[in-house]
């Protein structure tokens, strides 16, 4: 299962890191090979995707992740699941604090220096890469089945259809094309949740 670890741990860098710093540029040349990363469903589509990935100059994109991750003003796509499943919208609400004790039961303690809530979309993918890179494939689905999959396709699917950013809605195809995989392979059942963004 830990093979299974690269994917996640990509895609959450992208959605998590600014492409400001130079780990995450790296990344880019990644970007092609992604389809090699897991037994895809749809293969031959994904590799199509990896190879069709727009890709601006590193200004545009540095500004196109600052509006779409950290926020110039009323954030169109807000990736922190507790503004989705929390009524009035909150940062850091219940969801959060639920989230954030099965972390700690598992031994997952972000470090707090960008005082990102630990529900980001991105850091929620890395911390699934962490768990499925210790081979801890029960956590790995409890976090996909009770936190990440009940709002997941309700941002990506309006990430997707965003026009700030052709990456990022490339980056949100290819992400959920991964989680239904995912989900169908491992026969998870996400919890139906009511959601109040989007």
């Amino acid at each position: 299962m830990s093979s299974y670890a690269v994917l996640p741990r990509i895609l959450g860098a992208l959605f998590y890191y600014s492409p400001e710093k130079s780990e995450t540029r790296e990344l880019f040349s990644c970007l092609p090979t992604l389809a090699d990363l897991y037994p895809w469903r749809d293969r031959e589509y994904i590799e199509q995707l990896c190879l069709s990935w727009p890709l601006p100059d590193g200004d545009s994109l540095i500004w196109q992740f600052s509006v779409l991750f950290e926020g110039q003003g009323k954030m169109p796509v807000p990736p922190w699941g507790s503004v989705w499943l929390e009524k009035d919208n909150l940062l850091m609400g219940e969801t959060t604090a639920d989230y954030r004790e099965f972390l700690q039961s598992q031994g997952l303690v972000f470090d707090d220096r960008q005082r990102e809530p630990e529900d980001q979309f991105g850091l929620m993918l890395l911390a699934l890469s962490s768990l499925l890179e210790a081979n801890n494939e029960a956590a790995a689905n409890r976090l996909l089945e009770v936190y990440l999959l009940p709002w997941g396709y309700s941002y990506l699917e309006l990430l997707q259809n965003n026009t700030i950013s052709p990456f990022y809605a490339h980056l949100a195809v290819l992400s959920a094309c991964y989680l239904q995989d995912v989900q169908h392979q491992q026969g998870l059942q996400p919890d139906k949740t009511r959601l109040f963004f989007g």
